[in-house]
């Protein structure tokens, strides 16, 4: 039996225009991650440990805007910014 849905793929251009261009989502990465894709220089001081969750504030189309500590401060920069953000877990 096969199923009445199928897939639909969008585009990264199609995704970020659904909510419109204020809508960014708050999503929780581990330091590792920033760490592996940023140049020591840049995050030389910051104390950061592999296993640490941070908060990306990202547009729809997946590009980050801003990297913070915890989601209150993600999601009040976000406000800050006239951003609408929304929670991805």
């Amino acid at each position: 039996m096969t199923s009445p849905l199928t897939e639909t793929r969008m585009t990264p251009e199609q995704f970020a225009e659904l909510g419109g261009p204020n809508l960014v989502y708050v999503k929780p990465i581990r330091a590792a991650e920033i760490m592996a894709e940023t140049p020591q220089t840049v995050i030389e001081g910051l104390k950061l440990t592999p296993e640490q969750v941070l908060y990306a504030v990202c547009r729809a189309d997946g590009a980050r805007l801003a990297i913070l500590g915890d989601r209150d401060s993600a999601v009040a920069a976000a406000l800050a910014h006239e951003l609408a953000p929304v929670s991805v877990h």
